[in-house]
């Protein structure tokens, strides 16, 4: 997916479910199906650097994330 949307870093797919649970991530029930809430994981090397929870509002989300980035995480 990454490749194909241009993107200079990997994205993480969680189909299974198994490292929502495992991270006890933050879910929402709707239509008698279990979703993740909207968060973001900044990882570096492995580590985890930051998690953005909750996100407020999509649409301004990818800037506050690019400019928490550039002052230097």
């Amino acid at each position: 997916m990454a490749l194909r949307l241009g993107l200079p870093f990997p994205i993480l797919s969680d189909a299974e479910g198994a490292m929502a649970r495992a991270l006890r991530l933050p879910t929402f029930l709707a239509g008698g199906d279990s979703y993740l809430k909207r968060l973001t994981f900044v990882v570096l090397d492995g580590r985890t650097e930051h998690v953005f929870y909750p996100v407020r509002d999509p649409e301004t989300h990818p800037v506050e994330v690019a400019d928490w980035l550039r002052a230097g995480m």
